[in-house]
């Protein structure tokens, strides 16, 4: 969802930089859209870690300026009841799926505060709605992101900044259509008019 979600930025003429943990995947992922004439950048980040966050951020504005559009998509998809769930990884579980967000958010709003617009998206997960007990971490995680969009929504569009979410209501593989249905969906919030400004939108195989 993430990679399809860039190349759909990226059609629209947005310069990309793609940031992850693995360099050498995010490169074959950068070299991808290069291939077909995008403008795409690399960068390393372990999105479980605040200051890795916030210095990625802060590296991305010191070389481009304001970042116009931040999209969160790290999750840790750990499949695991109560039961099954390392103690040693919960904490780690939720940094990677709420609390890099947060920090991104963070990060990213000052500038877009001095421009009065950007726009933060968050992938969000039908778990936050219907939690699995088979995947408690990211169901946790997922509701975390969806209070994250909802919370800071009214007060950051006082700002000019869009906060919004797509609630995937499905498990997506790579390079299929639902991830490219996913992208358009957040396409089309970052596209709405600011009078018109919604908060969320839900993705499942019913709903494309």
């Amino acid at each position: 969802m993430g990679f399809a979600t860039a190349e759909r930025f990226a059609r629209e003429g947005f310069q990309l930089i793609l940031a992850a943990r693995n360099a050498a995947r995010t490169e074959q992922l950068a070299d991808k859209l290069k291939s077909k004439g995008y403008r795409a950048e690399v960068r390393t980040v372990d999105s479980s870690n605040p200051e890795s966050v916030a210095k990625l951020v802060a590296e991305v504005e010191k070389q481009h300026g304001s970042i116009d559009v931040l999209h969160y998509n790290a999750a840790a998809m750990r499949k695991a009841t109560l039961a099954e769930q390392p103690r040693d990884t919960f904490n780690g579980d939720l940094a990677a799926n709420i609390g890099g967000a947060l920090v991104a958010a963070q990060a990213v709003a000052p500038k877009m505060e001095e421009q009065k617009s950007g726009a933060i998206l968050l992938t969000g997960g039908g778990f936050a709605l219907a939690p699995s007990p088979d995947y408690l971490s990211l169901s946790i995680g997922k509701a975390g992101i969806r209070a994250l969009a909802l919370g800071l929504f009214e007060p950051f569009r006082e700002k000019g900044i869009h906060v919004a979410t797509v609630t995937v209501a499905a498990f997506v593989s790579p390079d299929s259509k639902e991830a490219a249905s996913v992208a358009e969906h957040f396409w089309r919030l970052y596209s709405q008019p600011r009078d018109a400004w919604t908060a969320e939108a839900t993705y499942s195989p019913a709903n494309v």
